[in-house]
């Protein structure tokens, strides 16, 4: 995770007295009452700077006012986002002879309360960061460690709406302890202010802090790519009972944007924390903000599931093979249900409205959030949904089902070495692909006709039938066609779109294949970093070769060292990571020395796993910082892609510095 949740071992020494007298302080409290503030009644939404600025120079009282200006050019706030939030750095390092926080001169010049109130006069409302610990993460400035009580009147004094306090610097002190003196402190003041505790998860907040904070982190950071995400819906989504109106699980800030992650993927993002209730808080830079970041922010439909006044979590209902389904009841009876595709390939994903809670009907009207479309069915809940993409629906039992269009959905079927695996077209290749048309409406569909389109000097041509005259109930129509890409096209994703007509409407659906042209690995045993690979994901920086991760960019990792062994050659991941090689059916083996780096001294716990194609061949087990590397061996024989995969081991990912040491396959 973030080097800025670490704290020095002089900064520590230096804290240490005044920690004791507080963790003294706090082990005499009484137990404080519940939280009743009346804030966050449905999940807060609004915008931080971390994300787009840390610490940076821009981050100043201009920027701020800037973006207050742009919730309200923009739309967002007419979407529903309030807050404006700001993180750490805003206050000079030492208080003043009082005792008080000073807003760093440089960045806000004219005071904290004045830029409040100008964030006041625009309808909106105004947050602030700090630390339940004695420095902040970034140790710019005091955290508010035994000076709740000053501080929160301080801040109510600026006109603050919002505090968000993390968890760095906190000298041991009992979490429970910290985080409820704060609410306290808050409540003391009078004024209403949303307390949103950044705990991470580590003391199981869910468990407890319905009486303490409106909403709590129930993870690590969120960084700005797939596999991170992934990970943080993995651990978010089994903690719905403990969420509801005032009091919410937190899976950290919006990544939509960054420019981490595809369109496609942010648009699961944004779907996904909708669905589980969490809080909508814009991480991206709103100045430099694209049209299509825009439109996935304000998608008024699928903030309208987020912040459904009944206030309940979506639940999984499925998640077989990377076929994800999420059901969350809305107030008026309907139900979101989210068709979510974690796979590196395009799925048919279905359910049913029965499974998504609704009562029998002889119809029911399906609402697709994204394409804006309305649709009739028989119950079939179903949808072709491209790699880590989501389909949105609201699904309502509605009696004027019949006036809308049967729904049919359109897929993409295109070729893959092993079930999930990456979609792969070699240049000047011909490959076979296949569209189906499936009708999930009580009503027929007429006059079905199919047509799928490519990029300009790819080759398209239909190899059967492209129309059909009818399509009934749950009946699906398939046309192949084979598609030829250009010899010179460059390695890269390209979008096949699939679009299928028919009386009163159309479906589509765009999937990506991949443009690759795969080396055969040479005979004999190489080191794997020395090969290219097929592709690589990381949950925080880049893959490295022949270092450590350093978390941020590529080249800032260190000589690979575990428990001590110092290690001239291997990969640097981060769980959870994928790094995928071409083995072309030629190679045997694959071994490593596995562990996590020495960089980590605490937290760190990941498994190693090896994949030949589709299935597991090697499992390191749990290795954790205070374990010595373990020699990982992997039989590969036959398979036409090796995975090398990194799991967080079940804790969240923080500081999960994982290396393949020594890695190297063997070929014939």
């Amino acid at each position: 995770m973030r080097t800025v949740h670490s704290i020095t071992s002089a900064l520590a020494a230096l804290a240490m007295s005044a920690a004791s007298l507080v963790a003294l302080t706090f082990a005499s409290a009484p137990p404080a009452a519940a939280l009743e503030n009346g804030l966050a009644r449905t999940p807060q939404m609004g915008f931080n700077n971390w994300n787009a600025t840390h610490c940076g120079a821009d981050f100043n009282e201009d920027m701020v006012r800037g973006i207050a200006d742009l919730f309200v050019s923009s739309g967002l706030k007419d979407a529903g986002y309030q807050y404006v939030n700001l993180d750490d750095c805003w206050a000079e390092k030492d208080r003043d002879a009082n005792g008080d926080y000073v807003p760093n001169h440089t960045r806000f010049p004219h005071g904290i309360k004045s830029l409040a109130d100008y964030v006041h006069s625009k309808g909106l409302k105004f947050g602030l960061y700090t630390s339940a610990g004695t420095l902040t993460c970034a140790q710019t400035m005091p955290g508010s460690l035994g000076h709740e009580q000053q501080d929160a009147k301080l801040w109510a004094s600026w006109g603050v709406d919002y505090l968000k306090y993390d968890n760095c610097n906190n000298q041991g002190v009992d979490a429970v302890k910290r985080y409820t003196a704060m609410r306290d402190a808050l409540a003391a003041t009078g004024r209403p202010i949303l307390f949103s505790m950044c705990e991470w998860g580590e003391n199981k907040p869910w468990t407890w802090a319905k009486d303490v904070g409106n909403s709590w982190r129930t993870t690590g950071d969120i960084s700005d790519s797939y596999s991170s995400m992934l990970s943080i819906v993995h651990q978010n989504m089994a903690l719905a009972s403990y969420a509801g109106p005032g009091h919410w699980n937190d899976p950290d800030m919006l990544e939509v944007g960054n420019g981490g992650m595809t369109d496609t993927e942010y648009r699961s993002h944004f779907s996904l924390w909708s669905v589980m209730a969490a809080p909508l808080l814009i991480g991206s830079d709103l100045r430099k903000a694209s049209a299509a970041t825009l439109k996935i922010l304000t998608n008024r439909e699928v903030i309208a599931v987020d912040q459904d006044p009944l206030g309940e979590q979506g639940v999984p209902i499925g998640t077989d093979g990377g076929r994800d389904v999420f059901v969350k009841p809305l107030k008026n009876g309907d139900r979101a249900v989210a068709l979510f595709n974690e796979s590196d390939a395009p799925q048919r994903i279905s359910t049913s409205a029965t499974a998504a809670g609704l009562p029998a009907a002889p119809g029911y009207t399906v609402r697709d959030l994204w394409a804006h479309t309305t649709r009739e069915t028989a119950g079939t809940l179903a949808a072709t949904v491209p790699a880590h993409g989501t389909v949105l629906l609201r699904v309502s039992a509605d009696r004027k089902w019949a006036l809308h269009p049967p729904a049919v959905d359109v897929g993409v079927g295109l070729p893959v070495a092993y079930p999930g695996g990456l979609p792969i077209v070699q240049p000047g290749t011909p490959v076979t692909v296949t569209t189906t048309a499936t009708n999930s409406g009580r009503l027929p569909a007429l006059a079905v006709n199919t047509r799928l389109t490519a990029p300009d000097g790819w080759t398209v041509r239909a190899a059967s039938r492209r129309s059909t005259p009818a399509l009934g109930t749950d009946k699906s129509f398939t046309t192949s066609w084979t598609v030829t890409s250009p010899q010179d096209a460059a390695a890269g994703a390209y979008d096949l779109t699939a679009t299928t007509t028919y009386a009163g409407a159309s479906a589509g659906s765009t999937v990506q294949a991949t443009v690759l042209k795969l080396t055969t690995p040479p005979s004999g045993t190489t080191y794997l970093s020395d090969l290219p690979w097929v592709r690589a994901s990381n949950g925080w920086g880049p893959v490295e070769k022949d270092m450590s991760n350093g978390e941020t960019a590529a080249g800032d990792g260190h000589p690979i060292t575990i428990n001590g062994a110092v290690y001239k050659k291997g990969l640097g991941a981060h769980a959870p990571s994928t790094i995928e090689y071409y083995a072309a059916k030629k190679c045997t083996s694959v071994a490593a020395d596995v562990g996590v780096d020495d960089e980590k001294t605490t937290n760190g716990s990941v498994t190693f796993e090896v994949w030949a194609d589709g299935t597991k061949v090697a499992d390191s087990g749990l290795l954790t910082t205070a374990d010595p590397a373990a020699h990982l061996t992997a039989a590969v024989g036959g398979a036409s892609f090796v995975r090398l995969i990194v799991t967080d081991g079940g804790n969240g990912n923080d500081s999960d510095h994982a290396d393949w040491a020594d890695a190297r396959i063997t070929c014939t």
